[in-house]
Formats: C-alpha cells, sequence, structure tokens
C-alpha cells in the first residue's frame, strides 16, 4: 500500500483530513523536524503503544497496533511531519490523557484495566466527534458569511482562526495510519505475500 491510499484510507475511516498528511505522501521532513526527536522517549513510546492497542487491540485472527510498534511510528510522524505547534499539542496530550484516566477512575491510564482503557477512550472519542460537529458547523456559517459578503461586493471577512487540532484526533489518525502501513496491519486486510522482501514504503527506521 501507497502513502497517498493509506492516508486516504485512513481520512475515510475517520472522516476527516490526516494531520501532517500532506508531508507523509511527499515523504520531505519538516524543517523543524528535530523539535520532537529528544522529546518522546521510550517510556513515551510504550505508553502510546498501549494507547494504540487500545484502539486495535489484538484479535483471535490478527495482533494488535502494539505488534505493529504503533508508538515508535508515531514519533517519526511526530518528528517527520508536524508543524512544532503540532508536535506541543500531541505530547501535551499525554499529560490530558493522564488527568482524564484520574478523573475517571482515580488513577493513571497505565494502571486501568482494559475495559477501564476502552471506556475512557470511548468517551474522549465521543467528545472529538462533539467538538468536530460543532467546527464544522461554525466553518460552513463562516463560508457562507464570505459567499455573502462577496456577492454584495463588499471586502472579505477576516476568517476566524483554523481550530486547533486535537490531541486525541493525532493519536487516533497515527495509530490507523501506523497499524495499516505495517506488515501486521496488511496483512490483517488480507495481504497475500508475495516472493521478496516486504517493503510497506512507509515507516522509516528511526
Amino acid at each position: 500500500m501507497d502513502r497517498r491510499t493509506a492516508i486516504s484510507r485512513v481520512a475515510l475511516l475517520l472522516g476527516g483530513t490526516i494531520i501532517g498528511g500532506d508531508l507523509f505522501i511527499s515523504g520531505c521532513k519538516s524543517e523543524h523536524s528535530a523539535t520532537v526527536q529528544t522529546v518522546l522517549n521510550e517510556s513515551q513510546i510504550s505508553y502510546l503503544n498501549e494507547v494504540a492497542e487500545t484502539i486495535l487491540p489484538q484479535t483471535a485472527a490478527s495482533a494488535g497496533a502494539k505488534a505493529a510498534n504503533a508508538g515508535s511510528f508515531m514519533k517519526t510522524m511526530l518528528r517527520d511531519c508536524y508543524s512544532p505547534e503540532e508536535q506541543q499539542i500531541f505530547v501535551s496530550g499525554l499529560g490530558k490523557l493522564e488527568v482524564a484516566a484520574k478523573d475517571m477512575f482515580g488513577k493513571g491510564f497505565l494502571k486501568c484495566s482494559a475495559e477501564e482503557r476502552t471506556k475512557l477512550l470511548i468517551s474522549l472519542d465521543a467528545k472529538l466527534k462533539e467538538d468536530k460537529k460543532k467546527n464544522d458547523l461554525l466553518q460552513q456559517k463562516e463560508a457562507e458569511r464570505q459567499k455573502s459578503a462577496q456577492a454584495g461586493g463588499k471586502p472579505n471577512y477576516l476568517k476566524k482562526t483554523p481550530p486547533v487540532p486535537s490531541w486525541f484526533a493525532m493519536i487516533k489518525q497515527l495509530t490507523l495510519l501506523g497499524y495499516f502501513t505495517s506488515e501486521i496491519g496488511y496483512k490483517s486486510m488480507g495481504y497475500v505475500s508475495v516472493p521478496g522482501r516486504y517493503d510497506g514504503n512507509v515507516i522509516r527506521h528511526i
């Protein structure tokens, strides 16, 4: 699966654009690519693997996101495809996830049971979808005002600042991208191996 196809499929699953998707498709590195290189440590990568495993857990038919090392993929994507602002939002989101877990269960995410982790992420996902609906409605109204102003020969409205990307949306997107473009995830979709070396054309060595 090539990068463009992977981006398209994950965007379709999530019903939105992929943050950093353009750079991911081109394979180019962000000019600020060194920013997160020293921020995400091995402990955080392991933590992200547990979060990703909750989103895409192991089943009887296939391994989960942890086996695909989704956490390492997230680090690469953060480093190469996200702006410094987006990187900061993502990293600060790990702390917010801990706070959400403690608010709901009185303990950190890693100390929660599998059932508790799932319940927590479902609640965060519901909030994400609610916020997206609100943002979509605001953007639609702004577009209508802009069109009306242009039709009346008035100066363009000063468009509002785009909504800040959601840290949880980033985790969801990168979990799906990391999994379904890995050998494990690719095979889970019915990939039939052919003679030669597997190359997903996506994950670079860190």
